[in-house]
């Protein structure tokens, strides 16, 4: 059994946004017992992670870390065509990724009890996101 819904998103710019509930209500819609759900943004300037969903300060500290792997307004950039963040944005979602994979068991999603599922804006200003959920499983 397959099943597949698109969700929207707007971000505040850049940071993360849990999304564990949205796609959760997806897998609860599918009716699928045991499967993967599969997770996947539509854009090339942010990403999807599972991190730790308790303590802010994990996903700070990311952000700072990710500042330093691809900082805003590099001079060595070649692609500036939307600005400082443009490039930096890009890298970094290649650095992370644009799609992940969850086991659901029991008509649930298996995240462990501090993960949560989180699209992760690169960009500094809002923006609105698409995220592709496919249920697969019985």
């Amino acid at each position: 059994m397959a099943h597949q819904e698109i969700l929207h998103f707007s971000t505040r710019g850049r940071g993360t946004q849990n999304i564990s509930d949205e796609v959760a209500k997806v897998v609860r819609a599918a009716g699928v017992q045991c499967g993967l759900a599969q997770v996947f943004v539509q854009h090339t300037s942010c990403s999807l992670t599972i991190t730790e969903n308790a303590d802010a300060d994990v996903r700070r500290d990311l952000e700072t870390i990710m500042a330093r792997l691809a900082p805003d307004g590099d001079p060595h950039y070649s692609h500036e065509l939307e600005g400082p963040d443009d490039m930096s944005a890009h890298a970094r979602s290649v650095l992370t990724d644009t799609g992940l994979t969850v086991p659901i068991g029991g008509g649930s999603l298996l995240l462990g009890t501090w993960q949560g599922i989180y699209l992760w804006e690169h960009r500094t200003a809002p923006q609105r996101r698409s995220v592709v959920v496919t249920v697969l499983g019985a």
